[in-house]
């Protein structure tokens, strides 16, 4: 959806894992209802400020969502998050007129997902499956090393942005919120590659395993 839309473009629910003929978003408007936010995003700061930027993203996370959703019938629980906090952090920053409390919410954001998949590992439960079980079949212990290695990324984006923030012009810390963290999240995810491919479920092997 927003920062975190490379996550998102593969990740579903763990209602479409186990209902196959759910609908599905076609992966055209998929992808456009992921990135489009962002892109519009980049647009209005650049000819209008980011506080018009940030009304913008506001507007265009609601409206993905309401297309999404009557669609496939199903909220995904990242999208879903994301746009919860936009709208929070996006309407303190619009109407206080402080840029502070945007720029904030990718730190928020990152920090709350890194905590949210150690804090359910640590209660022996994995959040991982959920988002990535339609497109990723990985035995417990390939989950549990991702859901580390997931938790870190995430804490890394928050402390980067928290750097950031601080000492990056606005402009210069929205070109780094469009063109910075989705790279390095495309970086990341093809580094755990190898992981996935040793604790990927083929086919014949695999056995039902519940999460929660």
């Amino acid at each position: 959806m927003t920062e975190d839309a490379a996550v998102n473009e593969t990740a579903e629910t763990q209602a479409a894992a186990t209902k196959p003929h759910a609908p599905r978003l076609n992966p055209g408007l998929k992808l456009a209802l992921e990135f489009g936010p962002l892109a519009l995003f980049f647009v209005a700061n650049h000819f209008y400020g980011i506080f018009a930027a940030t009304a913008t993203l506001m507007v265009c996370v609601c409206v993905a969502l309401a297309i999404s959703y009557a669609i496939t019938r199903r909220m995904p629980m990242m999208p879903m998050v994301t746009a919860a906090l936009v709208l929070v952090f996006g309407a303190l920053t619009f109407f206080l007129q402080d840029e502070t409390f945007i720029k904030l919410k990718v730190t928020i954001l990152y920090a709350m997902f890194g905590s949210a998949l150690l804090g359910a590992l640590y209660f022996n439960r994995l959040l991982l499956p959920i988002i990535f079980d339609a497109a990723l079949h990985l035995d417990d212990e390939g989950w549990r090393k991702l859901t580390w290695r997931w938790s870190f990324f995430f804490f890394f984006l928050a402390g980067l942005n928290e750097v950031l923030r601080h000492v990056l012009s606005t402009d210069a810390w929205v070109n780094f919120k469009v063109f910075g963290i989705l790279p390095l999240t495309f970086l990341f995810v093809l580094t755990q590659t190898p992981l996935m491919l040793r604790h990927e479920i083929k086919p014949e092997d695999d056995v039902s395993e519940t999460h929660f």
